[in-house]
């Protein structure tokens, strides 16, 4: 469980239905205990939840977004239903640092970047960080047709 006061970082897009709409870092690797708190906050967008899928097995670790070789890793990506809707969530692991972690939520829900930031190595590979999830879920939504 993540500290009382301290706010669910989520980011989700104005217009859900793309490939990617917006992003979730949480706090600790037990995301099964950051959960509630996530669900309870976007039921507020989405309706009653009531279906949560994805694309990783249980003994597949995330990703360190901050190493070489994290391209050839696939990221995690989780899709939430609700009555009124669904959101595709990029998962940036609780470890990240930051700088990127802020880039891949901003980016991923299609939020405006400081221009200071658009030519740093963060946001070049918060660029493919989310360029290798959309890749992945537009795969996975092909091979399911």
């Amino acid at each position: 469980m993540r500290p009382r006061g301290t706010p669910v970082r989520v980011t989700l897009s104005l217009q859900l239905g793309h490939d990617i709409d917006g992003a979730w870092w949480p706090r600790t690797p037990g995301i099964a205990r950051e959960l509630p708190e996530l669900i309870a906050l976007l039921g507020t967008r989405l309706g009653d939840i009531i279906g949560i899928n994805v694309n990783w097995p249980t003994s597949q670790g995330p990703p360190k977004l901050d190493s070489y070789g994290w391209e050839a890793k696939r990221q995690h990506v989780m899709t939430i239903t609700g009555t009124a809707g669904s959101a595709t969530l990029l998962i940036v692991p609780c470890r990240t640092d930051t700088a990127l972690a802020v880039l891949v939520l901003r980016r991923a829900a299609g939020l405006p970047i400081d221009p200071l930031h658009l030519d740093t190595p963060a946001c070049r590979t918060a660029d493919g960080v989310l360029r290798a999830a959309r890749a992945q879920t537009t795969c996975a939504a092909s091979t399911q047709l």
